[in-house]
């Protein structure tokens, strides 16, 4: 069985990931959802973000969505995927993900990654647009679930 990682910080989990994780559920046979925390994000949301993320991806069968702390390759191997799924929106995204590939096969050789494009309707959307919009009071019921939108406003993602 083929399992694809697709590691983030997820902050929002937003319809562009949901559209690249709908689309590797129909080329894998296990989609996990690994949400990072990061040095340069508050880590105790990391539950939180777990939580919604399992709202907005419920009704994929092959997906699941799960928390880690550490280095992507060390969280790849312990689920036992074998690939790495990296979302490329624009040239910049490309150049920073390609870097991050070869520092993974130089710290796992065995472990691939692959780049999707989101869908063009979701090309333009960001963790950070989504969170700069609500922080202004604008709308994002485009752009996320509804649970992470109520989540949004009730001040649990910022």
């Amino acid at each position: 069985m083929s399992t694809v990682l697709y590691p983030g910080t997820f902050n929002p989990i937003h319809n562009g990931h949901a559209d690249l994780v709908q689309r590797a559920s129909i080329l894998f046979d296990n989609v996990i959802l690994g949400i990072a925390t990061s040095p340069q994000k508050d880590p105790s949301i990391l539950a939180l973000r777990v939580d919604l993320a399992k709202l907005a991806l419920a009704h994929l069968d092959n997906v699941d969505v799960q928390g880690f702390h550490g280095l992507t390759v060390d969280f790849a191997k312990t689920i036992g995927a074998s690939v790495i799924l990296k979302g490329i929106r624009t040239v910049t995204d490309f150049e920073y993900e390609f870097q991050m590939l070869n520092m993974n096969r130089v710290l796992n050789p065995s472990l691939e990654t692959i780049f999707l494009a989101p869908s063009v309707e979701f090309s333009y959307i960001s963790s950070t647009l989504v969170r700069q919009i609500a922080s202004y009071g604008g709308d994002i019921s485009h752009f996320v679930h509804p649970a992470i939108e109520q989540a949004v406003k009730d001040g649990q993602i910022s």
